[in-house]
């Protein structure tokens, strides 16, 4: 019993760093939503708010990255972020999204890498999650690009990648190739509602150039899904 006691405290040590850190994520996620009920703001306002916030000086764009960055630590809908981009810089708001979009991704995964950390060391390598979990490590990449291209929910295939160990190196990959399809036609989706202008003044009409882009741009990505699939298989 005494051999067992330093490893149980070990142990104990790690996951009360983790217990601390998850305190503290839970207290910023709790206040960050009692702000939102306490002042209601429903995801309209919300996104009212941000439109107006980014187009209010010439430093939208680089607050829209950081608000990109720090959204997986509040749950933050990416897909709503990307649609902002093509809907209040135009095109230009694929850049911002790329880059956004990558970086919040690496900051869920890191989350999850920590959070996920000798957790599979041990259980039972014969279990069922603990293999499927290593079929993935095994193909990182193809994994991580064929999530990405059938538009699974961003934030959750980026924790699931952190928390399952997977290679920060195939991850960014994976990630930065499978989700620029999906960026695109996003964004190009969000540009297709015309400028923040013509919403504001009820003018606004669809560009039926932009959306049929987005529509092609996500029909070839779930084909490319389809394609690489087979190949791996």
């Amino acid at each position: 019993m005494q051999m067992k006691r330093p490893i149980i405290t070990q142990l104990s040590r790690h996951n009360q760093g983790k217990l601390v850190a998850l305190f503290f994520w839970l207290s910023l996620v709790g206040i960050y939503y009692a702000f939102v009920q306490y002042n209601n703001l429903t995801l309209g306002v919300t996104v009212s708010w941000l439109v107006d916030w980014l187009t209010a000086s010439y430093w939208g764009p680089l607050f829209f990255i950081l608000f990109y960055i720090i959204g997986p630590l509040l749950f933050f809908p990416a897909i709503i972020l990307s649609l902002l981009g093509g809907f209040v810089f135009g095109p230009a708001g694929i850049l911002y999204t790329v880059l956004g979009s990558n970086s919040s991704a690496m900051v869920a995964f890191s989350i999850g890498r920590y959070f996920g950390s000798n957790v599979w060391q041990r259980s039972d390598k014969a279990g069922l999650i603990q293999r499927y979990a290593q079929r993935i490590q095994e193909n990182s990449f193809q994994t991580v690009l064929i999530m990405h291209l059938i538009f699974l929910p961003y934030e959750l295939v980026n924790y699931t990648c952190g928390f399952l160990q997977i290679g920060w190196k195939p991850f960014l990959a994976g990630t930065a190739l499978g989700s620029i399809v999906a960026t695109i036609s996003i964004v190009m989706l969000g540009a297709s509602f015309g400028s923040v202008e013509q919403v504001v003044t009820g003018e606004f009409h669809l560009n039926p150039v932009t959306l049929l882009t987005s529509v092609v741009l996500i029909m070839l990505s779930l084909m490319l899904s389809r394609f690489i699939k087979r190949r791996q298989i």
